[in-house]
């Protein structure tokens, strides 16, 4: 039977047939999404010290990416790109993030992940970090946003006191700071507060064993699913269970790290038991580069230039992985590829319809299956608070990226680099930097325009798609310009007095 929307040319094709001859069932899908971890921060790609066992097995037996970008240097926004395929901008998640008591969120009428698959009967889950608005009446969790559960902490756990936030057993303090004047921070199940505040050291459990049932449940029930895990780790302030306190060489950051790798690893040997590991596209990846300014506690870009909050490549290009057994056969691809392009991706794999609207992202069947060629040639660079006005900042064709503008962050602050701290203000480049990524991913050396044909024949290029790709962009109505509001805050304990201290249970 013909599914709808489905190409049935090609490499997806492919796939199809396998499907139909192996296990008449479509592929299950489980997504990885890390939280502030550099390009450099894995063992798998090349960090001396992280001990990420099962992530570096994933990595050794499936399509490890060099040049795969998130779309936004912060959190919410590149959240909302990944479940949409769309740039932030369109969906109006900008400027910088939402807040426990945001009034806006990722907006109802865009369509995300789980939303395509629904409409083929696919079990849907989420639990982790959500950071897309909570909204009153939580009008903006994952259960009004396609996916039929949801275990997790609604924004960052660093959004309220560090209550109970540990790294060292017996309760031996994590070295760093969280927001006071809030709510402490709750453990939402569906939408209903499970607990608050959330005891942190037992919330990697939590997850496991709600993915555990969820895989469990979906494959007795003989339905596909899709599993989100956009995980805290490893966000500052770290912390860690007594499964990896300690267990690093990292300190508390390496530890953290570790307990990401553990939960994966337990998902891993879920689908191994339920059976399913065979049609099931595992793809791990994080939401932007590491915050700098908390040293060896907030990760590392590896060889690529400034971090978190900012446009160069330390700030959006991403570790990213995908693993499917039998199907995607091991290696490693240079070719350029986005958060944006997993929507399309899983659509295809599945034969789900597309959302009417105007993505940003390309399929990479392709790229997964036969390790060929993106259909991706341009990459597009916003700032943490873009607008019309400067439109965008840089951008990548090819192995070439120009910088329209420059601009370091306080989140990237700490590094020798004078590019990288808040005292780097914005400047305007007339005629762009240009860089050679390939010969040059630090973007220490800009490339000569004089006596340079060729060059100023890619700066025309350059031009030309930014011109082209801007002329498309309609900006959504800002979510989080739309303020806070305290009473949005999320307490167990409604009506109780005095807020925010009696939010507890």
């Amino acid at each position: 039977m013909r599914r709808q929307g489905m190409d049935y040319t090609g490499p997806t094709c492919l796939i199809i047939s396998l499907f139909c001859t192996c296990c008449a069932s479509p592929p299950n899908f489980v997504l990885l999404f890390a939280d502030d971890l550099g390009f450099g921060d894995l063992g798998c790609y090349g960090h001396p010290s992280s001990l990420t066992p099962n992530l570096d097995r994933l990595a050794a037996r499936g399509l490890r990416f060099t040049d795969f970008y998130s779309t936004s240097p912060v959190c919410s926004p590149s959240r909302a790109s990944l479940l949409t395929g769309r740039y932030q901008t369109r969906s109006g998640v900008y400027p910088g993030v939402l807040y426990p008591g945001s009034i806006g969120g990722l907006p109802l009428n865009e369509t995300t992940i789980a939303e395509v698959l629904k409409p083929l009967g696919y079990a849907t889950a989420a639990m982790g970090k959500w950071h897309l608005g909570l909204g009153a009446n939580g009008t903006f969790l994952p259960t009004k946003q396609g996916f039929d559960k949801y275990l997790g902490i609604p924004y960052s756990h660093d959004m309220g006191p560090c209550h109970n936030l540990t790294c060292f057993p017996p309760d031996v303090k994590c070295f760093g700071f969280c927001d006071v004047g809030t709510v402490t921070v709750p453990l939402m199940y569906n939408e209903d507060i499970k607990q608050q505040p959330v005891h942190f050291l037992d919330l990697e459990k939590s997850y496991s064993d709600f993915a555990t049932n969820f895989i469990m449940t979906s494959v007795k029930e003989n339905q596909p699913f899709f599993l989100y895990y956009p995980s805290h780790h490893t966000h500052y302030p770290q912390y860690a269970g007594t499964r990896t306190a300690g267990r690093s060489l990292r300190g508390p950051f390496g530890d953290a790290l570790l307990e990401l790798d553990n939960t994966i690893g337990d998902l891993m040997a879920t689908l191994e038991q339920t059976g399913v590991i065979n049609n099931t596209l595992i793809f791990f990846t994080s939401d932007n580069g590491p915050e700098l300014m908390r040293m060896s506690r907030g990760g590392n870009a590896g060889s690529l230039k400034c971090g978190k909050g900012t446009t160069y490549e330390g700030g959006m290009r991403e570790p990213a992985i995908a693993y499917w057994k039998g199907t995607i056969k091991p290696g490693v691809t240079h070719e350029l590829a986005s958060t944006l392009d997993i929507l399309p991706t899983i659509a295809s794999l599945a034969g789900a319809k597309l959302p009417p609207v105007m993505l940003d992202g390309f399929d990479m069947t392709n790229i997964l299956v036969h390790q060929g060629k993106s259909k991706r040639e341009t990459m597009m660079f916003y700032p943490t608070d873009p607008n019309e006005i400067y439109g965008l900042f840089a951008l990548r064709l090819g192995k070439y990226k120009a910088h329209f503008y420059t601009r370091g962050c306080a989140l990237s602050g700490t590094t020798p680099d004078p590019d990288c701290p808040a005292f780097a203000v914005l400047k305007a480049h007339d005629p762009p930097l240009i860089f050679d990524l390939e010969a040059d991913p630090s973007e220490h050396y800009p490339l000569p325009l004089a006596d340079r044909p060729d060059i100023q024949a890619v700066l025309e290029q350059i031009k030309k798609a930014k011109t082209e790709f801007e002329a498309s962009m309609v900006f959504g109505e800002s979510q989080v310009s739309k303020g806070t509001d305290p009473k949005l805050e999320p307490c167990c304990n409604p009506q109780c007095s005095p807020k925010p201290s009696c939010c507890y249970c």
